[in-house]
């Protein structure tokens, strides 16, 4: 059974009969005197420009789609009414096709009059609903950089000291012959930098996902009934409500 909060999930949907065929796809909805939904326009063809009316009471919504307990040929020869969306329909519009659709209704019969009028109005029903908005991932890739350490090298130097003979080194100097050739070898050293590379693991990264939630205004135009009173006291109307 199809009810008022389903209306907004109805329009739009594809109709299949109680043949397993497809239809055609949802139009408008009118209400009963209830304020519930009682008919559908459906509308056929390729281009959607032939729509016909069933009606709501045994309509079921499996997925995306609304089942109705009629055949394509019981819709398609619907009769046609001229009613638009915001106008209920005529008493001979409704009879027409409760006939039709072998409905049983009884005859309405005209009510007293009542020396009170109902004013409503429309009013906004928000919600929401979740839809995907993207994808994150996390990817690894290497890069190549020059990178510029300074680090500390020694190396050794000669140094040629001259020193005056004394009494301490007087016998290490007349040891030798008075006049002779000789020479006297020291080595050097020197450091150099050595590089060498490692992989070391410095640090984890992992995605996660939190909700954030924000404030978000949405709106929409609204209809309102206004009541006036036309007193004969007063120079014109005026608003009561």
């Amino acid at each position: 059974m199809i009810t008022q909060n389903d209306v907004g999930r109805v329009v739009g949907r594809e109709v299949y009969g109680s043949d397993g065929s497809k239809i055609g796809t949802v139009g408008q909805i009118w209400e009963d005197v209830s304020g519930q939904p009682a008919w559908c326009s459906v509308q056929m063809g390729m281009f959607g420009k032939r729509e016909t009316l069933v009606p709501l009471h045994e309509a079921d919504l499996e997925g995306d789609r609304l089942l109705i307990p009629f055949d394509k040929s019981r819709v398609k020869d619907a009769p046609m009414v001229d009613a638009a969306e915001d106008e209920p329909l005529s008493i001979d519009e409704a009879l027409r096709l409760y006939h039709h659709y072998d409905m049983v209704v009884e005859d309405p019969e005209p009510s007293d009059p009542d020396d009170a009028m109902t004013r409503s109005e429309e009013r906004l029903r928000v919600g929401t609903e979740r839809e995907r908005v993207g994808r994150a991932r996390l990817r690894k890739y290497v890069v190549t950089e020059h990178q510029q350490v300074t680090v500390p090298v020694s190396h050794e130097e000669v140094v040629v000291e001259r020193e005056p003979i004394t009494e301490e080194t007087a016998a290490a100097a007349y040891a030798g012959p008075d006049i002779s050739e000789a020479e006297h070898e020291v080595t050097l050293h020197a450091e150099r930098p050595v590089v060498e590379k490692e992989a070391v693991p410095v640090e984890r990264v992992r995605m996660s996902k939190e909700t954030v939630t924000e404030q978000e205004t949405v709106g929409d135009k609204v209809r309102k009934e206004r009541i006036e009173a036309e007193v004969p006291e007063d120079e014109g109307p005026r608003d009561v409500t």
